[in-house]
């Protein structure tokens, strides 16, 4: 950088110079101020050494208080039977077949024994005895979901029947299959006991289970030789399975009951929820009905709305000596229409009665009565999940296929059952 400032010799040499050429008389020289002597400069006092402040540490960030994981919220809560909506009003006569069925089985555990042996001394015609026994024995448990929920989905079943013949012909081309050689079930209990009720479903492939076919599969590869009967139609078929048992009447006009004996291990999936997802049909027209008329209109995608579905089900025949006797559920005890349900048996014991406040299909008229808790299903999962028997005959399908109700749940527990469930 160029400095403007120039040193002082430079600067006389040049007035002198200035001064040679100028016709003025030259001028004696000017005294120059003698210098004013400086005070001498004072130092400050020395300073001692420069030390820095102390470095603070950096503030640790405060923990944040974890949310603590809520408690579940208690499966059974114990109430009076006054807070049962409509336990005075219903006529418990009609329940107690299904009771003393219930009794058969669930009898032998201690729990039990007592209850089942006084309801055995109960006049079957009085329904004030039978009311009192109930007060009596049993304490009412409000069933709750994990979540705390008390109310659920309830739907409706029916057995179905359907026209076959034994062999395959003319409008018999849907076979319904018994159960397959190569499928194997392991108990998980056995192995781990915390899995009670729980198993597996598959087949060998050398050494390893592996899955078995799906739906999609079994109806390509078909079971040849599996064949149980043939039916006209195969809406019904896989309705059939929905139901888990029904009818069929023979060409000779002999029926027999197709009663279910086993299932592929594939979990089942609603084909009506998918219907709903893809935009096929609203929610509220999602009911047997609603679904069968979209097959009717979409004839050439009916396999692949059922493909939706993998789980399969195999059936055994059974003699129906009684028309008026229904089929048996999974406590292994005939079904009574309108007064046995099924259940999730991961949350309702199975054989218990209980009581169900719900609603009549697709209405605001209330249903409220005494059920037994006598038959499972694939698509009942959940605490407050039921799925009411209508029976049988058409009216029955038709109650079913529109029941999606929501509903409460109260378990009837023996009273020493229930204090010791507290």
């Amino acid at each position: 950088m160029f400095s403007t400032r120039r040193s002082v010799p430079a600067l006389l040499t040049i007035v002198a110079l200035l001064a040679a050429c100028t016709t003025t008389p030259p001028q004696p020289p000017q005294q120059q101020p003698q210098p004013q002597p400086q005070p001498p400069v004072k130092m400050p006092p020395p300073v001692g050494p420069v030390t820095a402040p102390p470095t603070q540490p950096p503030a640790q960030p405060q923990p944040q208080p974890q949310p603590q994981p809520q408690p579940a919220a208690p499966l059974f809560t114990p109430v009076a039977f006054d807070a049962l909506p409509g336990w005075q009003e219903d006529d418990l006569r009609q329940a107690w077949p299904a009771f003393q069925a219930s009794c058969r089985v669930l009898g032998a555990k201690p729990d039990w024994k007592a209850p089942c042996a006084a309801g055995k001394l109960v006049d079957p015609n009085d329904a004030a005895a039978i009311r009192q026994y109930f007060e009596t024995y049993f304490v009412p448990n409000l069933v709750r979901a994990p979540d705390g929920a008390d109310a659920g989905l309830i739907t409706g079943y029916y057995e179905p029947m359907l026209r076959g013949a034994r062999r395959r012909g003319g409008a018999y081309q849907t076979p319904l299959y018994k159960v397959p050689d190569d499928l194997i079930t392991v108990d998980l209990a056995s192995v781990y006991p915390s899995l009670k009720g729980m198993r597996l479903r598959g087949r060998l492939v050398g050494k390893s289970v592996v899955p078995y076919g799906t739906r999609a599969e079994i109806e390509r590869a078909r079971l040849p030789g599996k064949e149980l009967v043939w039916v006209d139609d195969p809406v019904e078929a896989f309705f059939l399975e929905v139901q888990g048992s029904g009818r069929v009447e023979l060409e000779d006009g002999e029926t027999v009951r197709i009663a279910y004996a086993d299932q592929n291990g594939h979990p089942y999936k609603a084909i009506g929820r998918w219907l709903i997802d893809q935009g096929e049909l609203a929610p509220g027209a999602a009911t047997a009905q609603g679904i069968k008329a979209w097959i009717a209109a979409h004839p050439e995608r009916r396999q692949e709305l059922l493909n939706v579905n993998p789980s399969y089900v195999f059936f055994r025949e059974e003699r129906l000596p009684d028309p008026g006797i229904g089929p048996k559920g999974a406590l292994g005890v005939p079904l009574t229409p309108a007064r046995s349900v099924a259940v999730d048996p991961a949350f309702v014991p199975l054989g218990v009665p209980l009581f169900l406040s719900t609603t009549q299909p697709a209405s605001d008229v209330p249903l409220q009565r005494l059920m037994l808790a006598q038959d499972t299903g694939g698509a009942i999962k959940g605490a407050v999940r039921a799925d009411f028997f209508f029976g049988f005959g058409g009216q029955a399908a038709d109650d079913a296929g529109r029941m999606k109700q929501r509903g409460q749940i109260w378990v009837l527990l023996p009273r020493q059952s229930a204090v010791a469930a507290r």
